[in-house]
């Protein structure tokens, strides 16, 4: 997708200073360090994967919506992404080779395996024995790498979904897995780890990454809404509205440049991947943004951080606006109201997030919104679909 470009003035430079204090997601080549729990309560912090079962909707009368999940991880140009995405697969070689203690000499279980590089990663840190699920075609061309590479001692690569497989051992001591969707949670396969680690995490287990966290900001977007949203109000002299409605229903996936955000950067939700049950991701959480100076406001925007807390210090990413971009990028929602906002006055309001009850890979959103300012009053409940 095209880069935005931030129309509005630049953003007060403190909070990105105070957030660097508080909880530093450092280049993928350094490492992010910091008290866990307090990384976990940190409210102002500034702050894709191939495999699982799912919803299993019927689309036609051969296929799922699973299988077409699984089928879209089947083709090269997704793991090149992926891949190429260096602070995603950095940060996970990071975590692994400086901290060999985690897996040397122990029984690791890749979810989600996709080419193999976790895997590989793994058993060169001398993990014992190394098994790579891999439900898409891309678990064949994972077995000739791992063979390639001279690891087929170390990794066994099996083919299929984690909730119908069974693996030659009981249990293991690792669970790693790149789970997350846009969102987060959009097309995860996040209740899929969590079924592995209920089945196969052996008392004293890892998961890695171990937390997750949703974080929302709010932006100045003028001139990108006019061209993605607006612009149905007149196409080539004709009334095109009615697609405008579903536009604005649309999160946009896509990079916000950090020049763009007006209000601090809240912390939504974190999730503990060690402990949280499938029902933990559906949720409703308030939220408050405080303007950082005078703007206009068009949208809101998610992200999310990830932590592994087991490591020697504390390591992980951001997919904020003010960090290193991911292939992940932001989602924005765009609001129906233009708000007028001033320096110090307050957004309030609720986020509920559930998923979709047809395909649980999808998410509905439920935005709630107040402002009650000098220059503008408004109070409004739209929803969103991530399909």
């Amino acid at each position: 997708m095209d880069q935005r470009k931030g129309s509005g003035s630049d953003a007060n430079g403190g909070l990105a200073e105070a957030t660097a204090s508080r909880l530093r997601f450092e280049d993928p080549d350094e490492v992010m360090e910091e008290n866990p729990a307090a990384a976990a309560a940190t409210v102002g912090a500034e702050e894709e994967g191939g495999e699982g079962g799912g919803g299993e909707e019927v689309i036609g009368s051969d296929k799922t919506s699973a299988d077409y999940y699984f089928d879209s991880y089947s083709h090269f140009g997704i793991h090149e992404e992926m891949l190429k995405d260096v602070v995603r697969t950095k940060s996970y070689q990071n975590v692994i080779t400086q901290n060999s203690f985690l897996f040397k000499d122990k029984i690791v279980l890749d979810v989600g395996a996709g080419t193999g590089i976790l895997s590989l990663f793994c058993a060169k840190a001398g993990a014992k024995h190394v098994y790579a699920i891999e439900c898409s075609q891309m678990a064949d061309m994972a077995k000739e790498i791992v063979k390639t590479n001279g690891y087929s001692n170390v990794i066994t690569v099996i083919k299929g979904k984690v909730e119908e497989i069974e693996l030659p051992v009981p249990k293991v001591d690792v669970i790693i897995s790149e789970w997350m969707g846009y969102f987060l949670l959009f097309e995860n396969m996040l209740n899929t780890v969590l079924y592995a680690r209920d089945k196969w995490l052996a008392d004293g287990g890892v998961v890695l990454p171990d937390k997750a966290s949703l974080h929302l900001t709010a932006i100045e977007d003028a001139e990108y809404k006019e061209d993605k949203i607006e612009f149905w109000n007149n196409v080539y002299g004709f009334d095109m509205r009615c697609i405008k409605k579903q536009a604005m229903m649309e999160p946009l996936v896509d990079t916000v440049d950090a020049n763009q955000i007006v209000t601090n950067c809240q912390l939504l939700k974190t999730m503990d991947i060690s402990k949280m049950t499938p029902g933990d991701a559906s949720f409703t959480v308030p939220f408050k943004l405080v303007a950082e100076r005078n703007d206009y406001i068009h949208a809101l925007v998610a992200y999310f951080n990830v932590s592994f807390t087991k490591c020697h210090k504390m390591m992980g990413f951001s997919t904020g606006p003010r960090s290193k971009a991911t292939h992940w990028k932001q989602t924005v929602l765009y609001l129906e109201d233009v708000l007028t906002i001033c320096e110090g006055e307050t957004i309030t309001g609720s986020m509920t997030v559930t998923p979709n009850k047809k395909n649980p890979r999808d998410i509905d959103i439920k935005l709630c919104y107040a402002l009650s300012g000098h220059r503008c009053q408004v109070s409004r409940t739209q929803h969103y679909k991530m399909r």
